[in-house]
């Protein structure tokens, strides 16, 4: 949001017929009305979710994407009025090659194309039977009545906001040993946005869940992943509609499966850009080519809750787990401590507060670790005009247990 560094991003999965391009059009068409509505500043689409990813043979009829490039021009006309980069998926046939290409428009402009790079030719995947890799070098085009580009590991900045920085990748292109991603963020894009097909499997959603969370911790980052849902599914694939949206390795929204659902959070790319500044491992890669476009920021109420303890976990399961592990953490560095020094007997000055307590809790753990007695600890108390009796019954009893 305006001068808060906060973006508010989207994806979302359309209720589309397969090879119904003017019914998935006005699907689309109604969630980019909803998300701007709802101050959306990005928003993302799955793969080939103009014409249905599940077409086969139909990529190669002229009618059908011609009927998806009419299309797309209406939502790109129609967003003239919206303020939101927005990223929607079809196929787009350019001299002897077709493309599964992601288009990118805001505000009436088509942005660029950005094309598939890693093509899935195995298991139930045969894209390869229709689809080109994306070109390695851009190709200026005519789509939708504009001039220009398509291509691969494009960046597409705000002219109005430095840190909104948008890369895009489709699909499979997460999943491989390199992905395309990593020289989006090394060129800058703080915001990664995914178009994909995913079917299920069993266990198919956790791993997609924790390759999005990975992405977007080792990117530092803010990934966003749309996926093909109802509608999709065949008697050999089911689509479930599993969107996900990641910060900096963790999930901030994420949508029920076969709901065809709609997930929006509130990102916030000065942090992640503070983020970058402060690792050192952090490397600016090679600079790609970008295209800018002008968003002016609005102002909106903050949807995401800022937790009132940063470092504390709100769930009691994940809080117990944290506290074994603080123990676990000081008591191994106590211990090798003791045994740098081959002392015998620790000290511990007990208060009856919250410091002191932890100290020969910890202190007590680590004595267990080097298989010594109790005995071994030494608490002592020495009240002063500020100890109470309370707090001095605490360091007591403490100190019996």
């Amino acid at each position: 949001m305006k001068n808060d560094g906060f973006l508010r991003i989207a994806a979302a999965t359309p209720h589309i017929r397969v090879a119904d391009c003017v019914s998935n059009k006005a699907a689309i068409s109604a969630l980019l009305r909803a998300a701007n509505e709802q101050g959306v500043s990005a928003i993302v689409f799955p793969e080939l979710c103009l014409t249905g990813y599940t077409c086969g043979d139909l990529f190669h009829d002229t009618t059908l994407l011609q009927a998806a490039e009419r299309a797309l021009q209406e939502l790109i006309e129609e967003s003239a009025s919206y303020h939101l980069l927005a990223v929607v998926g079809l196929p787009a046939a350019f001299g002897a090659s077709l493309y599964n290409v992601a288009a990118v428009f805001c505000r009436g402009k088509l942005l660029g194309l950005t094309a598939k790079s890693h093509i899935p030719n195995y298991s139930e995947f045969y894209e390869a039977r229709h689809f080109s890799p994306a070109p390695d070098t851009p190709i200026p085009v005519t789509f939708c009545g504009q001039e220009t580009l398509l291509g691969r590991e494009r960046i597409y900045s705000c002219a109005d906001a430095p840190e909104f920085t948008v890369g895009v990748e489709i699909c499979e292109d997460l999943w491989v040993p390199a992905p395309p991603s990593e020289a989006l963020a090394l060129s800058g894009a703080t915001v990664l946005l995914n178009l994909s097909a995913s079917d299920e499997i069993i266990g198919k959603a956790a791993y997609r869940r924790s390759l999005v969370q990975g992405q977007s911790g080792r990117l530092l980052c803010a990934y966003a992943y749309a996926d093909a849902g109802r509608g999709e599914s065949t008697q050999d694939m089911v689509f479930a509609g599993h969107d996900l949206i990641a910060e900096n390795g963790t999930i901030l929204a994420e949508t029920k499966r076969f709901r065809n659902e709609m997930a929006i959070c509130d990102v916030d790319v000065q942090r992640l850009a503070a983020d970058r500044r402060r690792s050192n491992t952090f490397a600016p890669g090679a600079a790609l080519p970008r295209t800018a476009f002008s968003l002016p920021l609005r102002e909106l109420s903050l949807l995401r809750e800022i937790p009132p303890t940063p470092f504390v976990p709100q769930s009691q399961a994940h809080l117990a787990e944290r506290c074994e592990e603080i123990l676990a953490l000081q008591a191994g560095g106590l211990v090798t401590r003791l045994k740098h020094t081959g002392i015998r007997r620790a000290v511990v000055g007990l208060s009856g507060g919250l410091d002191s307590t932890l100290a020969i809790l910890i202190t007590a753990v680590a004595m267990k670790l080097l298989d010594r007695p109790a005995s071994d600890i030494i608490a002592v108390t020495m009240p002063c005009f500020g100890t109470t009796d309370r707090t001095r019954d605490n360091a007591v009893e403490l100190a019996e247990r």
